[in-house]
């Protein structure tokens, strides 16, 4: 296999993103400014219509590859390090997700919280705290893949020049219809 970032030409890619090695990064993804992705040894793969916002580090450990999946995003600053994270998470601003650790499907995880090597939860988790625990259970799925959404329409409008697309009719119109089709998982039609 090569060495060399795969990136679906759909994605958009901010051109202060720094990517380098063994990367996947899959359909109406995002990656927002100073993005830093690397992998010396094994593997990153991103998913489809996940979102890697500004400042976000993304690294392999010596024994793990990074693996994101679907509709997920991750925040500001956060620190993902040779980690699975399921579909349709949200991993809050400044979190770190540490080697070996999985992070179950439809989860959270609150800004700051610290998911030390080898941790796991389960689908559904609401996850905190340093070291982080699971504090709640909730299946966040559709919240989470609302978020993604978001991210999903305002790369689009980014594409464009626009830079200020979370505003007006047209917005307000998508949001509700994107809502909508969340609640019956129809959002996904054709995507899984």
């Amino acid at each position: 296999m090569s060495n060399d970032p795969k990136i679906d030409s759909s994605v958009y890619l901010h051109p202060s993103a720094q990517i380098y090695g063994d990367v996947t990064i899959g359909a109406e993804s995002s990656v927002w400014p100073n993005v830093v992705i690397r992998a010396e040894i094994n593997h990153v793969r991103v998913g489809r219509y996940t979102n890697l916002q500004d400042f976000v580090m993304i690294h392999i450990g010596y024994g793990h590859s990074t693996e994101i999946g679907d509709f997920c995003s991750i925040t500001h600053h956060t620190t993902i390090h040779g980690c699975k994270i399921e579909d349709d998470c949200l991993i809050g601003i400044n979190a770190v997700v540490m080697d070996g650790a999985i992070v179950g499907r439809g989860s959270i995880v609150a800004g700051g919280a610290m998911i030390r090597e080898d941790s796991e939860f389960a689908p559904g988790s609401i996850i905190a705290g340093v070291p982080a625990k699971q504090i709640a259970e909730r299946d966040s799925a559709g919240a989470n893949r609302m978020n993604a959404w978001q991210y999903h329409w305002n790369a689009q409008a980014f594409k464009r020049g626009d830079h200020r697309s979370w505003d007006g009719p047209e917005y307000e119109t998508w949001i509700r219809e994107i809502a909508r089709q969340i609640e019956t998982n129809s959002d996904l039609t054709g995507i899984r």
